[in-house]
């Protein structure tokens, strides 16, 4: 898997253009990579930390479902302890990761970890009830809560300049969504920048 990645990368370098994304089973190969020592340690927390979509796709459900596992010590690793692996709950948005952080909640240990992971988080949608009810009990989900009606995952944001120069464009005529993504490269539109270069090859022969 790690030896494709890297092919597959070289040549998107090639086009100027980032990797894709790993999908679901690339995340498992690389979970079963993280529970061992291996010579290529960078590159495998490089691609669990930034190369999994977030929020629920597919791949990032194999992903929290892993460091969840290492939260609760029940896998280990050698790159990572429990409190790297609650780190990197927090850091996928939301969907897949909620529900461990709002168990961890009650672990003596991880709580405060939980809870400032999910401060953070957007993606929340039946996992608010339940952070809710743990609130009148649990001190730490009353912090999120708080958090989250404080809106601090907006606010602790940097600050957005006063000013801001943009170029804006004027096109005489009607423009459709065939314009912006030719549908003879429809193919092509899950991968973003990949369609971006098939969509300048389209309009511009020679590009």
């Amino acid at each position: 898997m790690l030896k494709k990645y890297k092919s597959d990368k070289e040549k998107r370098e090639k086009l100027d253009i980032d990797p894709v994304a790993l999908d679901a089973a690339q995340v498992k190969e690389l979970s079963v990579l993280l529970m061992d020592v291996n010579d290529d340690s960078e590159s495998l927390l490089n691609l669990i930390e930034n190369r999994i979509p977030p929020g629920v796709d597919p791949a990032a459900k194999v992903k929290a479902e892993f460091l969840t596992k290492i939260a609760n010590q029940e896998i280990k690793s050698p790159y990572m302890d429990t409190k790297k692996a609650v780190f990197l709950l927090g850091t996928m948005l939301g969907g897949y990761n909620i529900d461990p952080l709002s168990e961890l909640l009650d672990d003596k240990k991880l709580a405060s970890d939980a809870a400032c992971a999910l401060s953070k988080s957007l993606l929340i949608f039946d996992g608010f009830s339940k952070v809710l009810d743990k609130s009148k009990t649990n001190k730490y989900a009353k912090q999120v809560i708080k958090s989250w009606a404080d809106a601090a995952w907006f606010t602790q944001k940097p600050t957005v300049p006063d000013e801001i120069v943009v170029t804006a464009f004027k096109v005489d005529g009607e423009i459709n969504t065939d314009d912006l993504s030719p549908a003879s490269e429809a193919w092509s539109r899950p991968d973003i920048p990949f369609h971006a270069l098939s969509m300048l090859a389209a309009r511009v022969p020679d590009a």
